[in-house]
């Protein structure tokens, strides 16, 4: 007998069909919370079928983002086999139906059906560190994308109160640039201070010489002079404005603790230390890269791992029709594709440019091929690079 076990996962409970064998079910769907006892009925469950069939079943279940992790973490403690599909395998297969059903319980059976007509691999265990990068790595992703937000909501309240102040600092959002601006928000609070308390609240809030602070404090108290006054300055802005700041600072801090934590495991794996070495490439994003590949070594070949990250061309052809405009399939992985693309960008741009990359770039644009195709043709080639690199644990060769 070859028992599996489908399981419809949702949140915070799932629904599971069990076959022990093909076309042959044990009893009708159950349903299990995602708790202790939950987990503790599902494995009795599993016991039951292994003692009737004296073989561990399989369990196959969808990615569903981060509502099987758990579950899949119990279950691989027990070391069970486990299958984690895309959800448009079993999609796919279950359009190839006449009739329209779709319930938790006929997603289970239609999960561990599955299992019997298509070459299902097992999802290989994830080593901690590699975990552990890629959850940092979503994190600092999300919270830089929150970052950005704010930024962008200070600047428009910024330009309604103090829009001068702007040009003041090489960087606006630096630790100085943001203390002084909480401290004196408007025109008004700064020709109401004193210079030389301006130029100690400048002074405590960095590393530079004094006479810089001097130079910096008589440029935003000329700034202020410029400004536009209306001496009725919004109250609820200047708070905004301060909380804002506030948010800024606690965004960085949070920011800086993920960067240096995703260095410390970065660091000790040997296959970031290859992909810094690719010019064009940063610890960030070798950071993220790896941490979106995982194991390179799931992918049989380089053309597995480009369309693992969606930069796969379509195919259309139909009779006599072939299509000779296809656009990526994008259906891989949004972060590994998005750090491939800025990859490219910094190696055929940057001071640090890619000979490689930048000579391919210019054969795709010599050819004719829109500035957009030939980036995406040159993240497909570094993707193979990559996988080249990777398998054979070499560095970056740039001939």
């Amino acid at each position: 007998m070859n028992p599996v076990v489908g399981i419809d996962v949702s949140k915070g409970e799932s629904e599971g069909f069990i076959f022990l064998e093909r076309n042959k079910s044990l009893g009708k769907s159950f349903r299990f919370l995602h708790t202790f006892d939950g987990i503790q009925s599902l494995i009795s469950r599993l016991q039951e079928v292994e003692s009737l069939t004296e073989r561990r079943p399989t369990i196959v279940l969808e990615s569903t983002g981060h509502y099987h992790l758990g579950l899949v973490a119990a279950l691989q403690k027990q070391a069970y086999k486990i299958i984690i599909l895309n959800p448009l395998i079993p999609q796919r297969a279950r359009k190839s139906k006449l009739r329209k059903v779709k319930t938790d319980a006929e997603d289970a059976k239609h999960l561990a059906e599955l299992y019997y007509k298509e070459e299902l691999k097992p999802t290989p265990l994830k080593q901690n560190e590699q975990a552990e990068l890629r959850f940092l790595s979503r994190q600092h992703e999300m919270i830089t994308h929150a970052y950005v937000q704010a930024q962008l909501n200070f600047q428009s309240i910024l330009d309604q109160l103090f829009p001068l102040y702007s040009n003041l600092f090489g960087q606006l959002f630096s630790k100085t640039a943001l203390q002084v601006l909480r401290k004196y928000s408007t025109p008004e609070q700064v020709l109401l201070s004193d210079l030389e308390e301006i130029t100690r609240t400048i002074s405590s809030s960095c590393n530079r010489s004094s006479s810089w602070a001097t130079k910096k404090a008589e440029d935003i108290v000329t700034a202020a002079k410029n400004s536009l006054m209306t001496n009725s300055s919004n109250h609820s802005q200047i708070i905004s404005l301060r909380l804002m700041i506030d948010l800024l600072m606690e965004y960085q801090t949070h920011l800086s603790h993920l960067e240096r934590e995703i260095q410390v495991i970065a660091t000790t794996m040997e296959d970031y230390h290859l992909l810094c070495s690719i010019p064009g490439i940063g610890h960030k994003l070798a950071a993220t890269i790896i941490a979106e590949i995982g194991d390179v070594t799931t992918f049989e070949h380089a053309k597995k791992l480009v369309a693992f990250a969606g930069i796969d061309p379509s195919v259309f052809s139909s009779g006599k029709f072939t299509a000779t405009r296809n656009r990526i399939t994008k259906r891989g992985s949004t972060r590994l594709r998005r750090a491939l693309y800025l990859a490219v960008l910094c190696g055929i741009r940057g001071a640090a440019r890619n000979t490689r990359i930048r000579a391919f770039y210019d054969k795709k644009r010599l050819e004719g091929k829109p500035h957009r195709v030939a980036l995406i043709a040159c993240t497909n080639k570094l993707l193979h690079i990559i996988f080249a690199m990777l398998t054979r644990s070499v560095p970056y060769c740039s001939a």
